[in-house]
């Protein structure tokens, strides 16, 4: 049991990732059982591999009983329905874990990902150290899972999590110990010592291999403790910063997460410069700069949809459902990145028309958003942009014709779990409203101004289905929690609502440009008019500006007289950069502050490209990469051996009886394997016991080649490797390769799509090479079992006679 207590008690490492912890006595009972299993056939005894087997057997079925049981056979026995579900559980993790921030809400698929990994781990630990008892290697996965741990937990008790993993590690090099010195017979500390004799007289036997066991202990802990350091943090998101404080040089922005970095964004103590931009709008202050949308809500959160990208056009699609009756005015800005601002998505105003930037960018057309492609980032990039700024009248938003079916139908799901509250409130709320835009402004003015709602970042995102309601109960909030209820409750009334994360404008400068901080960090909804197209409204309180028509007519903002390059300018002037850390983000809104570094403003720019963290996920993508090409790479070079060799000029002897190929036999056993094993990849499997003729007869039947060409091809290989098996003179054989060739080309011609893949790129054959590097370290370790009690006795006789010297 010292294998499931040292993955336990790593496992308690990812405790403070995820809340309420119940998922871990789950994971500890499921590794009990599973460690039982182990035992049990070991005991009885069951060969190595069967262990495994029957051990991962066991666990299948307690993880189908657990997260499948209404869709598995009699509970627990899993069918396609079971297998769909878990892989649906996993990929609903995946993505929650992109959303939550640390410590995330245990959802079901999170627990699956939390109490999977831990079992697993359990499992190859098990394996490792007690079924092919070799502990030593058992620390890797070890490690792995405290290193992930490690990497995405916050806090100063990370080191009780090091000291418990590294406690069942050690408890395990220990108990390992113990054992292999067991199987060498009773243990002997020396003859008894003489009185007065000094300790280093008496020989003892088992310290060198309890020291190796610690040194090795050691090795595998310090790699433990620098390993987390070295790796890149997990962390950040699409606004906030991967750390704490003002951004600089060295500091990045990760596109992770948008709405925890958001939250982290505007409860940041100062506030940094991400953005400076210059533009022709006639009212910047209602231009918001978007970067992603949101439109998969599931009641627990909003995410954005997998959606396909393009190659970024000349200019962009006209935006869906805006109609040429609506008022629109062309807006031209440039716009410059920070460089500590590096995530993958371009903050752009919607909508945008034309984009020039330098760099490896991708557009996504349903968003209208461009995503950094190979590692691009914004970090330093400099850009412009033409857009549209629209301005629908009231009158154009309350008689817009309904939307397509399809949008519609997409754009209004909501979860069947929703609370009833979320639409009793939206409908109690729009009482009166004649059509969708009516609803719209009323929600909106209940958000911001009849509702009592208060703005406050400290609120905690929430999470599960009943945040919205809690959120509407509570009435306390920031921009995600507002922006969240009110595109539900929209889709509640059936009106097409998404969310869009970004920025609010900034603050206007005193040379009319504009800066974006990260305390500009926003979140809002945007609802979709036919005619007008997807249209913004603002229901936090206190952040932001409501547009102009969902309110009464305002004075227009400063930002008219702003001068600004069109897209045709190349000059580059510069303005001023981020404000002083010390600078209050009321002071930055009255352009109050002094700066104290440059931002260019000018020609489009690329960007510093990729980060440590891209280059580091790069590099184990690629690691990965290789080694799943391994098999492919592996089975196409022994091809070559084997086949080039049997066209090679074979080395004349003379012998009693003339002249003799003496390859001629390698030559063609090469053909015969290289026959076998390409039929073994396309699914007929070898069978040692059956000669050549018979073999041969087999893979013509299974292959289907009878009355083919191939069939007679693989009839002279067998029929050549006969005569070197049992001939007294072979008949000497030529063709053999081309012969190889022709019934490997039939079995591909006979082969569905699928069989061909796993053929090039998963070949059965290719477990040859595991046997063969099974059968090195056999030989290996059997040679170091040999030396190590030669190395004992040579010892043990040295230092008797020391003694009788």
């Amino acid at each position: 049991m010292c294998a499931a207590l040292a993955s336990l008690l790593t496992a308690l490492s990812l405790l403070p990732l995820a809340s309420p912890s119940g998922w871990y006595v789950q994971a500890l009972l499921v590794v009990v059982v599973q460690a039982a299993v182990g035992a049990a056939a070991r005991r009885v005894p069951l060969a190595r591999p069967l262990t495994v087997a029957a051990q991962a057997l066991v666990t299948l079925l307690l993880f189908t009983f657990a997260f499948a049981r209404g869709q598995a056979l009699l509970g627990v026995v899993p069918g396609p329905q079971a297998v769909a579900r878990l892989g649906q559980l996993v990929s609903d993790g995946a993505q929650d874990v992109s959303q939550y921030a640390i410590p995330a809400p245990v959802t079901p698929g999170i627990r699956l990902m939390l109490v999977g990994g831990v079992v697993l781990v359990a499992l190859i630990v098990d394996a490792l150290a007690v079924t092919y008892r070799s502990a030593a290697p058992a620390g890797l996965p070890l490690l792995a899972l405290y290193s992930v741990a490690s990497g995405l937990a916050q806090g100063g008790a990370r080191w009780l999590w090091f000291l418990l993993a590294a406690a069942g590690y050690l408890a395990l090099l220990l108990a390992e110990g113990r054992d292999r010195l067991s199987r060498w017979g009773r243990v002997f500390g020396g003859p008894r010592r003489a009185s007065g004799a000094p300790a280093a007289d008496a020989w003892e036997p088992a310290l060198a291999p309890a020291r190796t066991g610690r040194r090795i202990g050691a090795m595998a802990l310090g790699i433990a403790l620098i390993a987390p350091v070295v790796l890149p943090a997990m962390g950040g998101g699409l606004l906030g910063p991967g750390g704490a404080g003002a951004l600089g040089h060295g500091d990045t922005i990760s596109a992770v997460n948008p709405l925890v970095s958001l939250q982290d964004s505007l409860n940041q103590p100062s506030d940094a410069e991400v953005l400076r931009y210059r533009t022709t709008a006639p009212d910047a202050g209602d231009m918001y700069l978007r970067i992603l949308t949101l439109d998969q809500f599931d009641g627990t959160t909003w995410k954005a949809s997998e959606r396909r990208v393009t190659d970024v056009p000349d200019t962009l699609p006209t935006p869906q459902g805006l109609s040429s009756a609506v008022h629109t005015t062309p807006v031209s800005t440039s716009i410059a990145a920070a460089p500590g601002y590096a995530q993958n998505y371009l903050p752009l105003p919607y909508p945008a028309t034309r984009v020039r930037v330098n760099g490896e960018w991708r557009y996504e057309p349903e968003g209208r958003t461009l995503v950094g492609d190979q590692g691009q980032t914004t970090s330093g990039v400099q850009y412009q942009v033409a857009s549209l700024e629209v301005d629908p009248t009231a009158q154009q938003l309350a008689d817009a014709p309904p939307p397509p079916a399809s949008l519609e139908r997409e754009y209004t799901q909501v979860p069947s779990d929703l609370p009833a509250v979320v639409k009793q409130t939206a409908r109690q709320v729009t009482r009166g409203a004649t059509n969708a835009y009516e609803r719209a402004v009323k929600l909106q003015d209940w958000f911001t101004v009849t509702g009592g709602f208060i703005y406050d970042t400290r609120v905690a995102e929430g999470s599960g289905p009943d945040a919205i309601a809690r959120f509407l109960r509570d009435k306390k909030g920031f921009c995600v929690h507002f922006a969240f209820a009110m595109a539900a409750m929209a889709r509640t009334l059936g009106i097409p609502a998404r969310v869009d994360v970004g920025f609010v404008p900034g603050t206007l400068q005193s040379d009319n440009t504009w800066s974006v901080g990260l305390k500009d960090a926003h979140a809002w909804p945007e609802l979709y008019f036919q005619g007008v197209g997807w249209t913004r409204f603002e229901p936090t309180p206190s952040r932001g500006s409501a547009p102009d028509y969902t309110r009464g007519p305002t004075p227009s903002g400063s930002g008219g007289d702003v001068p600004a390059p069109h897209l045709g300018d190349t000059s580059a002037p510069t303005v001023t950069a981020s404000a002083p850390a010390g600078c209050g983000h009321a002071q930055r809104r009255l352009g109050g502050c002094d700066s104290g570094s440059q931002l260019p403003l000018g020609p489009p720019s690329g960007g510093d490209g990729p980060g440590a963290g891209t280059l580091a996920v790069l590099v184990l993508a690629g690691l990965a990469l290789l080694l799943g090409l391994l098999p492919m790479t592996w089975r196409t070079r022994v091809r070559g051996q084997r086949l080039g060799g049997t066209r090679a000029a074979g080395t004349a002897t003379l012998g009693a009886e003339g002249p003799r190929d003496d390859t001629a036999a390698p030559r063609t056993l090469a053909a015969w394997r290289e026959l076998v094993d390409t039929a073994w990849d396309y699914g007929v499997p070898p069978d040692d016991s059956e000669t050549p003729r018979r073999a041969a007869a087999r893979l013509i039947a299974s292959a289907r080649l009878t009355g083919t060409g191939a069939a007679g091809a693989v009839e002279r290989v067998a029929g050549a490797v006969e005569q070197v098996l049992y001939a007294p003179r072979p008949l000497p054989a030529s063709g053999l390769a081309d012969d190889v060739r022709l019934v490997r080309r039939a079995l591909y011609d006979a082969a569905d799509r699928r069989a061909r893949l796993r053929a090039r790129f998963a070949p059965r054959s290719a477990v040859r090479l595991l046997w063969r590097m099974t059968e090195r370290w056999n030989a290996v370790t059997a040679r170091w079992r040999a030396a190590l009690p030669r190395a004992v006795d040579a010892l043990r006789r040295g230092k008797t006679g020391d003694r009788t010297a």
